[in-house]
């Protein structure tokens, strides 16, 4: 298995100017789980794959995801990533949004280095991944100038901005591997499944999690006033008395911060919402193993189904 963490670091990037390359070598050595270029990998293993040819589409992967982090990070004024301030916080805004572009021309110069057959269908996939993440942050910024947002465009949301990675990291290793189209989908949908489970544990966490664990402080969402799967299943399960409640709650300007979170957790507690949430999250779980089924039984199938379970098992 290709070590991952090695060759990013090998990534090699100007010296000057400093301002606009050191923010980007910043943010690929804060770690992370590596968790797309691992799963283009697999995909790429799953049908007996050369993982070096598979290799630059991986890289690509992680270099794009860590573009979008600085650009969300600012968008979300976000104070901390993986236990570190972010690079808007290090730096400035104007020095995270551009070093952020940098990343997406060296995402899509790795992803050139494929082989020349496989070059031109791996774009598209690219592309239509890069599109849909943007249509889905997008929405999830739309959705904080509405009250009124149901839990099903949460769901087409999530899978826009968060599943579509992991599902298309899946199949454009799989596709480089030679897979045929309707094992692609299988492995695609697969992704899709986890990725909407494992949003719905990054909400959960936001609010039961452990800071250390979780890399952000907790109760981030509650303080923005973000709509996730917590609040909008609090919003949906809850009377008029204890909606009228929460919506108070969260606006109120007499609350510290801290008095905020533990009232919203509390109301979180009253009706249940962590049990929902991780119900949802086993039900996409099981959604996703049963997509493995029809693949190959091999060593990389059993390190999928050994991902997923793992995945929405991280530490409360």
């Amino acid at each position: 298995m290709i070590d991952l963490n090695k060759q990013i670091a090998a990534l090699s990037f100007p010296a000057e100017p400093a301002g606009l390359y050191e923010p980007i070598s910043y943010t690929l050595a804060s770690g992370g789980k590596r968790l797309r270029p691992q799963l283009a990998l697999l995909g790429a293993q799953l049908f007996g794959g050369n993982e070096d040819e598979v290799l630059p589409v991986a890289l690509a992967l992680e270099v794009f995801h860590n573009f979008t982090l600085l650009h969300d990070d600012v968008m979300d004024k976000a104070a901390v990533r993986r236990g570190r301030p972010t690079v808007h916080v290090r730096w400035n805004e104007n020095t995270a949004i551009l070093s952020g572009d940098q990343m997406m021309i060296e995402a899509y110069r790795l992803l050139s280095r494929i082989r020349e057959d496989k070059l031109s269908e791996v774009l598209r996939m690219f592309n239509d991944m890069a599109t849909g993440i943007c249509e889905g942050q997008q929405f999830d910024m739309d959705f904080e100038q509405r009250e009124l947002v149901t839990l099903d465009e949460y769901l087409h949301m999530i899978r826009l901005k968060t599943a579509l990675l992991l599902a298309y990291a899946l199949r454009m290793g799989a596709y480089v591997a030679g897979a045929d189209i309707d094992a692609q989908q299988h492995l695609f949908d697969y992704g899709i499944y986890l990725g909407l489970a494992f949003q719905i544990q990054d909400d959960l966490l936001d609010v039961y999690g452990d800071e250390k664990t979780f890399g952000k402080a907790i109760g981030g969402d509650i303080l923005c006033g973000k709509k996730t799967y917590m609040l909008l299943t609090a919003l949906q399960k809850a009377d008029n008395i204890t909606r009228n409640q929460l919506i108070d709650t969260l606006t109120s300007s007499s609350l510290s911060d801290s008095e905020r979170i533990t009232c919203v957790t509390a109301i979180y507690d009253k009706l249940c919402v962590r049990q929902a949430a991780e119900q949802t999250i086993a039900d996409y779980t099981n959604q996703a193993l049963l997509c493995l089924q029809a693949l190959p039984d091999n060593e990389a199938n059993s390190r999928l189904r050994d991902l997923a379970n793992s995945l929405v098992c991280r530490i409360l």
